[in-house]
């Protein structure tokens, strides 16, 4: 967090807590951070879910867009709490309809996000919110995104950045001057 005041402090270390290291997966070598226990814990759910909404507010944003899958779970109970809508950027082909999609690469090969346009309007502020930031390629393709749809980006929220990935680096010029918070920093 950005500001450590003794509220962001046990609200960090509150989050930390629930989130639970698996080792080895999905394969050897790799600590996955699950974030199924934070989750189930409802006063660490709500003290997520406002400290995300708490931003939405302080950048004005009009709408949350929410990475698929696990952006999806923190983004919309912060568009309720913050009375603003909620966008799905999906992975390929599981949205109907007129899209817009951005490819992407991967460390070995390429995906493909799509969101549904007239979702967005010229005048939306929009707050990017996922669980994780690691190499920050998803990242950077929903920003194409939602400046190709019409609107601004005002930030991007996320509940752990995985810095020994360099995904803020990569993301850094995506951004174009809005600000990338991280409420943990691993």
């Amino acid at each position: 967090m950005s500001d450590t005041s003794t509220s962001d402090i046990s609200t960090r270390e509150l989050l930390l807590s629930r989130i639970r290291d698996v080792a080895d997966y999905p394969k050897p070598g790799v600590v996955f951070k699950d974030i199924t226990p934070l989750l189930a814990d409802p006063k660490a759910f709500t003290a997520l879910t406002d400290a995300l909404a708490d931003l939405c507010v302080r950048f004005g944003a009009t709408k949350i867009v929410g990475l698929e899958a696990r952006g999806f779970i923190l983004a919309a109970p912060v568009a309720v709490r913050a009375g603003v809508g909620f966008i799905p950027v999906r992975k390929a082909g599981k949205l109907p309809g007129a899209t817009l999609s951005q490819s992407y690469d991967l460390e070995y090969g390429s995906a493909e996000i799509e969101i549904h346009a007239e979702d967005l309007d010229q005048g939306d502020r929009v707050l990017v919110i996922d669980d994780v930031l690691a190499t920050g390629g998803t990242a950077e393709a929903s920003l194409e995104l939602v400046r190709r749809a019409g609107a601004e980006v005002v930030g991007v929220a996320v509940l752990m950045e995985l810095g020994f990935l360099g995904g803020r680096e990569r993301l850094l010029p995506a951004l174009d001057g809005a600000p990338l918070e991280a409420l943990i920093t691993l």
